[in-house]
């Protein structure tokens, strides 16, 4: 008897049903040859050498958050900003958490920051100057809040921020395509300072019951916020505990927080690697499973497009001559 499970990595897009990291089989034939007959029937085109269409208003203003540390925020910043930038869009990432600044180390960019957005309000510096760019993609800028010793004003808060954001819109150089805040953990002022300018979120949550309920917590406030346009990315999934029903499954979490899908990535001891030596895991060559489940994800985010978790039939468990044995004389 079949048996249906949900899995992890059983999803595929909504305007792409076969995600376009999976290579067909067979090269397609030309249209003057004779068609063979072993080639499969091919039901969707697999989109190569085109690039996302960018939908909505630029700039757009994307804050990452979850509400439970830990669970991948400063990573899925790093790799979806470094995606964006590689597809061709100019993005600049905040690193708003003001304590525990981090943003900048996944990036390689520590030894770089000269001047924070603390020194812009003071009038120390131009907000230029506090903005590092990126050595491998010039597209690509980070700016700091503050620096990890350093005490930021009580007067500093979600003005002070809409106020960066709008100097960035407004700068000599042209409006960014993507402005990314990467938010501190916890629903404290420092939340509430980085979802102020935002009017999009990615939701970052792993398949287990705490991060699940602050995660649900969250997805109330930022509602009453007015950011309407939530999604989700479910970090750490381990396709081998699902099949074990030790883990839930991202169809379950969907079913839970009841949030747009945009990404599932899944477990890869590579990200430790990436974050020690400050390189994101999508400049990875040969690319890791974690490393395209996160181009795919900042795909997603370019176009506002969803992908959706699906129910699979298991494949019945071959048999041994032995294990018939036992069947047909014990029933078992």
């Amino acid at each position: 008897m079949l048996t249906l499970k949900p899995t992890a990595l059983s999803s595929f897009s909504s305007s792409n049903p076969i995600p376009y990291l999976f290579k067909p089989l067979h090269k397609p034939y030309h249209p003057l040859s004779p068609k063979p007959s072993s080639f499969p029937i091919i039901k969707s085109i697999l989109q190569y050498n085109r690039k996302p269409q960018l939908a909505g208003t630029t700039p757009r203003v994307v804050v990452i958050t979850s509400g439970k540390g830990g669970v991948g925020k400063t990573t899925t910043t790093a790799n979806l900003g470094i995606s964006l930038a590689r597809h061709g869009f100019s993005v600049v990432a905040i690193d708003a958490d003001v304590g525990l600044r981090n943003l900048d180390l996944l990036l390689g960019l520590e030894n770089r920051v000269n001047y924070t957005a603390l020194e812009v309000l003071n009038g120390d510096c131009r907000l230029d100057q506090a903005l590092v760019r990126d050595k491998r993609w010039s597209n690509f800028e980070l700016l700091c809040i503050s620096k990890p010793r350093s005490k930021l004003p009580l007067g500093f808060g979600g003005k002070a921020l809409i106020w960066l954001v709008d100097a960035l819109k407004h700068r000599n150089e042209g409006c960014p395509d993507f402005i990314i805040i990467d938010c501190p953990a916890g629903i404290d002022a420092g939340f509430i300072t980085a979802i102020t300018p935002a009017n999009e979120a990615v939701l970052v949550t792993t398949p287990d019951i705490t991060s699940l309920r602050d995660a649900d917590r969250v997805t109330g406030l930022l509602e009453c916020d007015g950011i309407k346009d939530i999604k989700m990315i479910v970090n750490r999934v381990r396709t081998d505990m699902i099949k074990g029903e030790d883990m839930m499954s991202v169809l379950d979490v969907q079913e839970m927080l009841g949030l747009a899908l945009l990404g599932v990535i899944p477990e890869d001891t590579e990200v430790i690697r990436s974050t020690n030596r400050g390189y994101p895991l999508v400049l990875n060559k040969p690319p890791t499973l974690a490393g395209l489940a996160f181009e795919q994800a900042a795909w997603r985010l370019v176009e506002q497009d969803s992908m959706t978790a699906v129910m699979v039939e298991e494949q019945p468990k071959k048999r041994g001559l032995l294990e018939y044995y036992y069947f047909f004389k014990y029933g078992k």
